[in-house]
Order: structure tokens, then sequence, then C-alpha cells
């Protein structure tokens, strides 16, 4: 199916774009088809099971929300290697959730609860990623995706700064709390819920890292834009 999606972007609706941005605009697609139906998805199928839990075992539900992720990010890592396989930062953290989605659907068959609460943590601001990006690409030969761009920003860092500085580590922690009780050993080894913290924590530090430098881009830029109209004035 994103495979499908990839292949109609390049060809349909992205056909007359710029070559140079065609493939980011087809990754943005595949990311929009993939990143609101998770969070509804990965949000039905915490609900519906009664006795969720960090150490429970998947429903049949929930892994199939499992592998709908895994065959985006396969997808896209596809994507990365091809079109941009000097994007290490990218192609590591596709690998890395590559190998939590795994390990908990094929290996462990238990802890979906969690990885789908931080499948929701981290694809609640996927839309307006996607746009934000979209816009960001061609904002440098469209006005009208300029503004866009200008004025998602923003908001966009906002919830961003919230979701993966606040709600994410916050989440985290209650995973750890809970793994190093050793609630979970029968059913899920050190060895992966350990991979799993390991892997969450550093995809949050870089995240907040990423969105820090985003902020500063933008204050930089409103001082300079300041600093222009005093000038002019």
């Amino acid at each position: 199916m994103f495979f499908a999606i990839y292949l109609t972007a390049h060809f349909i609706f992205f056909r007359n774009w710029n070559p140079k941005i065609r493939p980011e605009a087809a990754s943005c697609l595949i990311s929009l088809a993939h990143g609101t139906p998770a969070v509804i998805l990965a949000c039905r199928a915490i609900i519906s099971d009664d006795t969720h839990g960090f150490a429970s075992p998947n429903t049949d539900f929930q892994n199939s929300v499992l592998e709908y992720s895994i065959a985006y990010f396969l997808m896209d890592l596809c994507h990365y290697l091809i079109f941009n396989p000097s994007d290490v930062l990218f192609i590591g953290h596709h690998l890395a959730t590559l190998f939590v989605f795994l390990t908990c659907r094929y290996v462990v068959f238990h802890g979906s609860y969690g990885i789908l609460i931080l499948l929701i943590l981290a694809e609640i601001t996927s839309f307006f990623q996607n746009i934000w990006t979209l816009a960001s690409a061609l904002s440098a030969n469209s006005k009208v995706a300029a503004q866009v761009f200008d004025v998602l920003s923003p908001p966009f860092y906002a919830v961003y700064s919230i979701v993966r500085g606040l709600f994410g580590p916050i989440f985290v922690y209650k995973m750890v709390e809970f793994f190093l009780s050793g609630a979970a050993d029968d059913v899920i080894p050190s060895w992966v819920w350990i991979s799993w913290i390991f892997i969450v924590v550093a995809a949050i530090s870089v995240s907040i890292l990423w969105i820090s430098n985003r902020w500063f881009q933008l204050y930089r830029e409103r001082i300079a834009v300041i600093e222009k109209e005093k000038k002019i004035g």
C-alpha cells in the first residue's frame, strides 16, 4: 500500500514538481498516510484492550497496528537508502524504530501497550510536520508556501515541544519505573526492554535537540526581520 502511494506521489501528484524535491514530497505523502491513521488505530487498539499494561500480551488488533507501522518505516527506509543515503540520522532512526516494532511484534509478543503510546506521541504531530516540511521545500519558489511555513512554524514548534519535551519523557519514566520493578521479566527479557528504553531515550533526545535548533533559528530570523525594519524606518 505504501509503495503504491509512493509511486502515485512520484508519477501523478508531484509529477510537475522539481525533481530535486519530488522524492521528499513523496516521502511526506506516505508519512501522511501513516501518521494520523496510526494514531487513530493505536488509540482504538489500546482502548479496546481491557488488560492493557506494559507487560500485557499483544492483541491481534495491536499486532495489526504494529504491522501497519512496520510497513511504513520499511518503505520510507528504502526511500532514504535510495535518495538520501547520506542522511545517517533518519536511516538510523528508522532502523531503530523497526527494531522496537519487530521485537515487540515477532519476538516477545508482549508490551505493545507502551510501544503504541509512544507511537501516538511520535505521530500526533505528523500531519503538521509533513505540511510544514512540504511548505519549507516549496518556500523558495512559492510565496504561498513561504507564508504557510511562516504561519505554521510557531504553533507546530510549540505542540512538538510539549509532546516530545514533556509528555514523552514523563511516559518513558513510567516505563523505566515499571520495567525496573521486574514485573515484566517473565515475558520481556531484560535485553529487549533495555534496548527499547535506550532507543526511545535517544530518539526523544534528538527530537528535543532538533526542535531547540528550530526555535533558535526562528528567533534569529525574527530578530533579523526586526532589525531590517528598523533600518528601513
